[in-house]
């Protein structure tokens, strides 16, 4: 695929304090590609600096092979990670009032049947739920029928039927053949919607690729799980090496007829006893050693 928007050598200084530290990325045009990391990594000021909002310290940002000209503004959308919205006006004049600030837009029927808004059409911006919201804010970054569609944390605090309900829109944007840049902290979020994924950690790419060359690259094992009650001594009262995790005592290995033999020989019992395999947020661990909202 064609290069859509490329960062070279891109630096972000804060007086003593180096926030991005010379990055390359190069998005594909038609292509989703997920900014991940932990608080302080440097994604949202990366983001800022590829919308053309927060003037980079150094490197340059190419969009169509070009330095970010006045006209970029027309063909980005964007998707704050915290929006305020204009008070005491509904839904519908919300819509037209950011219509108005573009040449060219989509049809405002079109966004309002897209993103299920028909119902809240002339509900006061103040009345809105979470998901209503965040779907409202998606419109508003597509009225301008954009090339390209930075999405800054945009399904934080929804709930999981919200939030799925905002991957389907997605989705259905990516079908359009739009670009996405996505920065998030779900890690199902990254999987399901993004064909290549970069990892930040203080300021820098650590890892790219797509989520399943990310995963092959580094684990050749699965997980086994046991709840916590399973074993009362905990993780030292096995007979292999484990660690406490979320959801119970976590086991890994790449030999899972040797692990399960070795429990039952010790003893262990087995119910409720999970096999999974290596995610996204177990390499997200072991790159940056962080939890992701660390």
């Amino acid at each position: 695929m064609d290069t859509l928007l490329a960062a070279r050598g891109l630096l972000k200084d804060y007086g003593k304090v180096q926030a991005v530290r010379g990055i390359d990325l190069a998005v594909a045009s038609g292509a989703c590609l997920g900014l991940l990391g932990p608080n302080g990594a440097g994604k949202t000021t990366t983001l800022e600096m590829l919308e053309g909002i927060t003037l980079p310290s150094g490197g340059a940002i190419l969009y169509r092979g070009e330095p970010l000209g006045a006209g970029f503004r027309h063909r980005a959308g964007i998707m704050f990670q915290d929006t305020a919205l204009p008070e005491h006006i509904t839904v519908r004049e919300t819509l037209r009032m950011f219509a108005s600030l573009y040449p060219r837009t989509r049809p405002l029927d079109e966004l309002v049947e897209r993103c299920a808004l028909g119902e809240y059409l002339d509900r006061d911006n103040r009345r809105l739920s979470g998901g209503q919201r965040q779907r409202m804010l998606l419109a508003i970054a597509l009225v301008n029928d954009p090339d390209i569609l930075f999405l800054d944390e945009p399904t934080t605090g929804l709930d999981p039927q919200a939030r799925h309900n905002f991957w389907a829109l997605i989705e259905d944007v990516k079908a359009e053949g739009k670009t996405v840049l996505l920065s998030t902290h779900y890690m199902e979020e990254a999987y399901t919607l993004c064909d290549e994924i970069a990892i930040m950690d203080h300021g820098e790419v650590i890892a790219r690729g797509t989520p399943d060359e990310l995963l092959a690259r580094h684990f050749s094992d699965v997980v086994l799980q046991l709840p916590p009650d399973a074993v009362p001594g905990g993780p030292d009262a096995l007979p292999l090496p484990a660690r406490q995790g979320p959801e119970g005592l976590e086991i890994e290995t790449c030999d899972v007829n040797a692990a399960i033999a070795a429990l039952l020989a010790a003893g262990v019992s087995l119910s409720g006893l999970r096999i999974r395999s290596r995610t996204l947020e177990d390499l997200f661990l072991e790159l940056t050693g962080k939890a992701l909202r660390a």
